[in-house]
């Protein structure tokens, strides 16, 4: 069964504790603290894989944790570092946080790699803290707790240009005739159950086709599997909209456009601007005596609001290369950048509390570096990963949220200086 949205709960890895514990050896009475340093927890990382296409294997496991870091050791051993999990997913994933819906990550185009969940900081050995005054420390650190979260897969399917339109006007039969694809075809008064994707060769290029399994009236509002179809055509750019021109069914053509798109505009009135161009189909099962032919009906219609209507057969192949000439003529006119959502909800912030206290001081070597500390800002380096351009952008904003940066100003940091925070060093620029 085709697979497209799964609900699980993810857990990093919490970090080792630091351990206690003294240098014992002959003819050393009285030996130093020793105690090595914890682990750091495992991450929780997503991973696009190009040999799937659904998301089935998330339907049978809710649960997926990563490894804890281990503990520190005597003689200043340190902990083993608890194994990452990661995640392979289909490209076009969404990872979204289940309760709010807000979007975490989006598996797709240049992001094939991204840490989700980070595994919390190993705690520092007893060692660390031997000083003039308190040479025999018997506290360490405890490791950084874990990280869980509850999240909401959805695949979005990349194509250039989704096929829409009530179920049976002819959607599978135009698509296997125009690519590679093999959907089911028989004469259906239900939708496809999953959509089919299908790569189209024309003579001025080509481009990546869906068949968005058809749509029924209140699709929008979650009639029948709306909503489970309608977010496959958020990242399509073009849509060629099929109507069955000869009403083998009965249904006015007109009537199902405007219905169909009333559908997508209640659902998403951004998707509903974009380009459509109307395939009249089954214009060989036309039988004109007397009247106005459908196909100039809906070109009347239509064709004054800037959408363009190609009378078509499915079955015969009768205007299809016209057709999608002029389609691929449209997207040459789009940016044609992989549609990506961008990420609304940072993990680490739910970790973060702004009451945390914080201090800024200068450096009393030098005058020019400015040490801040606080256990808000090793909290927050503990689960940011600032390797990557999102999280070191959430650093940023983390710095200009929390008032550190206003109380750095406060304390008189020039452009160029340096700042300090628990083994990290960044130059200051307003």
């Amino acid at each position: 069964m085709f697979a497209d949205r799964a609900k699980i709960i993810i857990r990093s890895g919490k970090g080792g504790d630091g351990h206690v514990s003294f240098r014992r050896e002959l003819y050393v009475p009285n030996g130093g603290p020793d105690g090595g340093d914890g682990g750091k927890g495992g991450d929780v990382i997503f991973e696009i894989d190009k040999g799937q296409n659904t998301l089935g294997d998330y339907r049978h496991r809710r649960k997926y944790k990563a490894e804890d870091g281990k503990e520190g050791g005597k003689r200043r051993c340190h902990g083993a570092d608890g194994a990452d999990v990661v995640l392979k997913v289909p490209e076009g994933t969404v990872v979204m946080e289940a309760a709010s819906g807000k979007v975490i990550a989006d598996m797709s185009g240049e992001n094939s790699r991204q840490v989700i969940l980070k595994g919390g900081r190993g705690g520092k050995g007893n060692q660390h803290y031997a000083t003039a005054t308190m040479q025999v420390p018997k506290y360490a650190q405890p490791g950084q707790p874990a990280q869980e979260l509850e999240v909401m897969l959805e695949l979005k399917v990349i194509a250039d240009v989704g096929l829409i339109g009530f179920p049976n006007v002819g959607k599978s039969t135009f698509l296997s005739r125009v690519t590679n694809a093999q959907p089911k075809i028989a004469n259906y008064h239900f939708t496809t159950l999953s959509p089919n994707l299908g790569v189209v060769d024309t003579d001025n290029g080509g481009f990546v086709i869906a068949d968005i399994p058809g749509l029924v009236e209140g699709a929008s509002q979650g009639v029948g599997l709306g909503h489970e179809f309608l977010r496959h055509i958020e990242r399509t750019r073009v849509m060629i909209h099929i109507v069955d021109a000869a009403s083998t069914e009965g249904r006015d053509p007109i009537e199902d456009v405007y219905k169909i798109n009333k559908e997508l505009e209640d659902y998403n009135p951004e998707i509903a601007k974009r380009p459509q161009v109307i395939a009249a189909n089954k214009v060989d099962c036309i039988y004109q005596e007397d009247g106005e032919n459908p196909v100039d009906r809906l070109k009347q219609e239509f064709e004054p609001k800037g959408i363009r209507v190609f009378p078509i057969s499915a079955v015969s192949g009768q205007g299809v290369k016209e057709l999608l000439f002029y389609v691929k003529e449209l997207l040459s006119q789009i940016d044609l950048k992989p549609l990506v959502f961008e990420q609304e909800y940072f993990p680490e912030e739910e970790l973060i509390t702004d009451n945390l206290p914080f201090t800024v001081v200068r450096d009393e070597t030098d005058p020019n570096i400015f040490v801040v500390e606080g256990p808000k800002i090793e909290k927050m380096l503990g689960y940011t990963n600032l390797d990557s351009e999102k999280g070191f952008a959430f650093f940023q904003k983390f710095l200009k949220d929390g008032g550190i940066l206003d109380a750095l100003e406060d304390a008189g940091i020039q452009e160029g200086d340096t700042v300090r925070m628990y083994g990290f060093d960044f130059d200051y620029y307003k």
